[in-house]
């Protein structure tokens, strides 16, 4: 197995098939300079958090610790590694359609009936 070194996974571009099947700047969450560096330090990033590579340089010490929630996001890349937390571990939204948070049968029950109001015309 070959070491990883920073600028072989800073040159390795990072994609979220899963989340982002069109890739960052076609998904309209991005701008397109907060795809760019996404893209560029993704790998960096998730390698770091993995514990695969222990970073060196004051500035990747830095941005782990903000992508741990350690201190605030000040860079550019570490503002954008947290709204691409945010927004891939945001809820999901019930549909209208299916079975979605309340469509149980506790909302339904027997009881509910007496309650209700009865208007006649």
């Amino acid at each position: 197995m070959t070491k990883m070194t920073r600028e072989s996974l800073l040159k390795k571009p990072f994609n979220d098939f899963r989340n982002y099947p069109y890739g960052f700047s076609r998904s309209g969450d991005f701008s397109i300079r907060e795809s760019d560096a996404l893209t560029h330090y993704g790998c960096l990033i998730t390698a770091m958090l993995n514990g695969e590579f222990k970073p060196t340089l004051k500035e990747d010490i830095q941005l782990l610790a903000a992508c741990k929630g350690e201190q605030a996001p000040v860079s550019t890349v570490e503002k954008v590694w947290a709204k691409y937390q945010a927004r891939i571990h945001r809820p999901k939204v019930a549909s209208m359609y299916g079975r979605g948070k309340f469509a149980d049968d506790t909302f339904s029950s027997a009881s509910d009936t007496e309650d209700d109001l009865i208007v006649e015309d």
